[in-house]
């Protein structure tokens, strides 16, 4: 365990992912960052994109939306709105959850409504940037 570090990735529905792994790369707001064992601590937001996790030479990646991460030594907590395994992402809901989206953005909305369409559009456009990419 004193190579590897703890990763957990909590949504308000449930915990998506808890085990221990090699490296985590997480779509950081100012970019992406890797994340090895012994990091410094850092508490920091997320943005909508995907976290690639490594353990024993494969990589494993998840679409997840905004949200925080806490990095310790030993462990990075990630707590997300969304999070799904690549693998369980459903292209075709993703796609139409991002069309209702844009065509929500050209409704007129108070501010609350926009911010949370412009929410459930980055999720849809990382759900959608995950599973193109690491199509089987």
């Amino acid at each position: 365990m004193a190579n590897q570090l703890k990763l957990e990735i909590v949504t308000p529905e449930a915990t998506t992912f808890s085990d221990s792994v090699d490296m985590v790369t997480l779509p950081g707001v100012e970019g992406e960052m890797g994340v090895f064992p012994n990091h410094v601590p850092l508490l920091t937001q997320i943005a909508a994109g995907e976290i690639v996790a490594r353990k024993d030479g494969r990589d494993l990646f998840l679409a997840v939306g905004e949200g925080f991460v806490e990095i310790t030594g030993e462990r990075v907590a990630v707590l997300t709105d969304m999070a799904i395994l690549a693998e369980n992402i459903d292209e075709a809901k993703a796609e139409e959850a991002r069309q209702r989206a844009e065509a929500r953005l050209r409704e007129k909305l108070s501010d609350d409504e926009a911010a949370l369409v412009n929410a459930s559009l980055a999720q849809s456009l990382a759900q959608l940037k995950v599973k193109r990419k690491h199509r089987a």
